[in-house]
């Protein structure tokens, strides 16, 4: 997400770098290309001359200090305005009501309200250890009531049962008394979609919002709809009273139009953003984050969060333990390192969040991407389990096996093998404080350099040290 807004402000501040003082024809300039990069993106005009307006009033009253470049200024005034626009920080659930808490969804058809559902009873159990029961008011949408059960079931959610001949309302209120009989703490009920906003539409979910009193209504949008994400959600707003946003398929969105407009024309919160298809893809929206990866300078908290949550801890530890005592890294801790680099949202996922990568050359980083990771992962699972203990005996018959059985080429396996030999040079350099050394030495070479402590927490390395 917002990868052409990466490109046009990082174009527009480098123009910048290398004047001495911001004067009243570069900050015209500068707001200019500003304007056309957030026009370019999608993003609602209202909420481009507001935002334009400020940043050239900031900047025409700024004094640039000896320490400061003008681009560095402007940096600045264009984080704080994007934090500003899209909220000053994450606005969490509320859910301080007598259980069940109800959470209502809404949205038009399409926009990825049932798999939310599944997303959020999900993150609702690991993250704040709640006890969730769903429900599908959606008796319209052929095999909506059966999707609904089918990601219950795999996020772990009590499923409440309903067929396509009860009434919406009806529905809603048997669940919240079952939610209540069965000391549920959460009940997230599933409201029908349509492909546009019609006034039936509108009078039942009222209908079902009266009976339930929800304490968060969430509007679900599709960010790929760019600034009518923020239109249709103003509608939806005015017949419900919504108390924030979910932004789906972000993952799929390079503009970010919806992000920087939802919240000025609607007055509402984005809440959470659902960052692709599995259940696990859902994080909680931090404006600060959001503005800080807009500008190029990454989102390292959230990388460092994202690691610490998702590393098994104790297949870390044995690979700790086991090159400490002086054992070899093989092939299958090299195949556990990629496994869980998939469980983190892939390696673009976790590099996005990394300052400097949107300097990097796209056909350096299609190297990096999860497509050739799972290439990886491919010819190591076409080996034998010597041939991953000792990858010494993988010669020339052997390696047309393995590429023959994971549909590479010769020339694939050579190249994973050739990763695996520097990985395991550079693990034994980390030994004996290496690493620290290593990481001052690179500090230089890396795009954007590294952020303070290599972007890593204390220690120079992920939690569980993974090598990649």
């Amino acid at each position: 997400m917002f990868e052409n807004l990466q490109d046009r402000f990082g174009d527009v501040l480098n123009n910048l770098r290398g004047q001495g003082r911001l004067t009243e024809e570069n900050i015209k300039e500068t707001v200019r290309q500003v304007r056309m990069a957030l026009l370019e993106a999608d993003v609602a005009l209202p909420v481009v001359r507001q935002f334009v307006d400020e940043v050239r009033e900031k900047a025409l009253g700024e004094t640039v200090t000896r320490s400061l470049t003008p681009g560095q200024v402007m940096i600045k005034i264009v984080n704080d305005e994007l934090v500003k626009l899209m909220g000053q920080a994450n606005e969490q659930l509320d859910l301080t009501a007598q259980p069940p808490a109800v959470v209502l969804m809404a949205g038009l058809q399409g926009s990825g309200k049932t798999t939310s559902v599944a997303k959020l009873a999900r993150w609702l159990q690991e993250k704040q250890g709640k006890s969730v029961m769903v429900v599908s008011c959606d008796v319209y949408r052929p095999a909506a009531i059966e999707q609904l059960k089918t990601v219950a079931t795999e996020v772990g959610a009590e499923f409440h049962p309903s067929t396509p001949d009860q009434n919406p309302i009806d529905i809603a209120k048997r669940a919240l008394d079952a939610a209540r009989k069965h000391f549920k703490d959460v009940l997230i009920v599933d409201t029908a979609g349509r492909l546009h906003v019609d006034s039936a539409m509108m009078d039942e979910i009222k209908a079902v919002h009266a009976a339930l009193k929800p304490v968060e209504t969430l509007f679900v949008v599709d960010a790929m709809t760019g600034q009518d994400a923020a239109n249709t959600a103003k509608a939806f707003d005015e017949a419900l009273p919504l108390t924030g946003v979910v932004l789906t398929k972000t993952d799929g969105d390079a503009r970010g139009g919806a992000a920087l407009s939802i919240r000025q024309i609607t007055g509402k919160p984005i809440k959470f953003l659902g960052t692709g298809e599995k259940t696990t893809a859902l994080e909680p929206f931090y404006p600060d984050r959001v503005a800080s990866r807009i500008l190029g300078m990454g989102d390292v908290v959230s990388f460092v969060e994202e690691v610490q949550a998702k590393v098994d801890k104790d297949k870390a530890e044995k690979l700790v333990k086991k090159l400490k005592k002086g054992k070899e890294f093989d092939l299958v801790d090299f195949k556990e390192q990629l496994d869980q680099m998939a469980n983190m949202g892939g390696m673009m996922g976790l590099l996005d969040k990394l300052p400097g990568m949107g300097q990097i050359p796209d056909h350096v980083k299609s190297k990096a991407s999860d497509k050739e990771m799972g290439k990886l992962i491919a010819i190591i699972n076409s080996m034998t389990p010597q041939e991953r203990r000792f990858p010494a005996v993988i010669k020339g018959s052997r390696k047309r096996r393995i590429a023959a059985g994971s549909g590479t080429e010769v020339q694939d396996v050579n190249r994973l093998l050739k990763q695996f030999a520097q990985m395991q040079k550079m693990l034994k350099k980390m030994k004996g404080g290496g690493m620290a050394k290593m990481m001052r030495s690179m500090q230089g070479r890396m795009p954007g350099g590294f952020p303070p402590g290599g972007g890593f927490p204390p220690g120079g390395m992920p939690p569980g040290g993974f090598p990649m």
